[in-house]
């Protein structure tokens, strides 16, 4: 696949390029260009983050930054087994527990909620960073939710992370998946609440807590370049219509005059006259 010119791969995290440092020089060039790719694309277009990945693990399938970045590419594409096996291929390389939650959520999407469930309670957990904890246990309450839950989904998310007046990049989605499990249960006060919390939070715009706070107050929203293009085309079918009539009228006051002018003359300019009416019909 075609590297932009201004990609050189020095763009990759430096422990990556460490990692790299096994390869031959060119090689590690070649993998690192790839992985910038991947990195680029994996919001915005996963699809084609999915085929810098696979040229990276071809390359260099036995480095776990590749195996790892080749798992959250098929992740994002919901390949979702491909993305567990690369997953786990990165983990018995590292030794760490750092993917566990992404691997719960694997389980979740392959339609196994017990597994994942069974992963939230391994020692595994325990190791886990702050943040990580907390992505498992979004994943926890997704799998509760999976498995109709939804009572319990909303008891597994409330914890001190929650409670916690002070903001974090996991903040303002732990927030809001704790407004939507409140809201699948019909607490609806509740759920507007954190919501609104979730929006204060949500710096980055990763969530859709502001279309869920409007949607909840009865707001509809009007895109202004959708309204403009519908008036145009009326303008436009107006216009159209008003040349058709135009024309027509035109054609009227010709016919009346042409009718006219076979009355004032004489009886042989009338008889063309009708032989000229029958030609247009008989054509």
């Amino acid at each position: 696949m075609p590297i932009p010119e201004d990609v050189t791969g020095e763009e990759i995290d430096k422990d990556v390029r460490q990692e790299l440092l096994s390869l031959p020089k060119t090689l590690a060039d070649d993998v690192a260009k790839n992985l910038v790719m991947v990195a680029k694309l994996l919001d915005e277009e996963p699809e084609k983050a999915y085929g810098y990945s696979r040229v990276a693990l071809r390359l260099a399938s036995r480095v776990a930054a590749v195996r790892e970045a080749a798992g959250f590419a098929a992740y994002a594409v919901g390949k979702y087994s491909e993305a567990l096996a690369e997953f786990r291929a990165a983990r018995r390389m590292t030794g760490s527990v750092e993917l566990w939650p992404v691997m719960a959520d694997c389980e979740r999407g392959l339609g196994r909620p017990e597994k994942a469930m069974a992963m939230a309670g391994e020692p595994e957990v325990q190791k886990l960073d702050r943040a990580g904890q907390v992505e498992m246990r979004l994943v926890a309450a997704g799998a509760r939710r999976d498995m109709g839950q939804a009572d319990a989904a909303v008891v597994t998310l409330q914890s001190p992370e929650l409670a916690s007046s002070a903001v974090h990049p996991w903040t303002a989605r732990l927030r809001y998946a704790y407004a939507d499990a409140l809201l699948a249960v019909g607490r609806e006060d509740e759920a507007r609440d954190w919501f609104a919390r979730a929006l204060e939070a949500d710096q980055g715009g990763t969530t859709d807590a502001s279309d869920r706070l409007a949607e909840l107050d009865g707001v509809e929203f009007t895109d202004a370049l959708e309204e403009a293009d519908e008036m145009e085309e009326m303008t436009e079918a107006d216009e159209s219509a008003g040349a058709r009539e135009g024309d027509g009228g035109a054609r009227d006051a010709e016919g009346a005059r042409d009718a006219e002018g076979a009355r004032d003359g004489d009886g042989v300019r009338d008889d063309e006259g009708a032989r000229d009416d029958e030609g247009p019909a008989k054509g």
